[in-house]
């Protein structure tokens, strides 16, 4: 399963995928969500552009977009306060 929905909101696993030509949540790859972004993986540049890209997606504040581990890899856990398993997938499915 790509998320686990917690008392904080939803911890979903994340594929970044760094360089790509656009930036956004493109589905499911294995049991993570590919999420693209423009910005190499240099200077936390990346990492930055990922937590605005998926506080877009999901209309949250970028405060509500946490790091639970991988900041360091392409392979990320990341909680999204308040969010429920239901909208979860309503945005990766979409």
């Amino acid at each position: 399963m790509y998320f686990a929905e917690t008392a904080e909101g939803t911890v979903i696993n994340v594929k970044a995928q760094p360089r790509s030509s656009r930036a956004g949540v493109d589905g499911l790859i294995g049991d993570a969500v590919k999420v693209r972004v423009k910005c190499a993986p240099v200077d936390g540049k990346a990492n930055k552009e990922l937590v605005e890209t998926l506080a877009d997606a999901f209309g949250l504040p970028k405060g509500r977009v946490a790091f639970k581990s991988g900041e360091t890899s392409k392979q990320k856990r990341i909680l999204l306060m308040g969010v429920t398993a239901a909208e979860v997938r309503r945005v990766v499915d979409a």
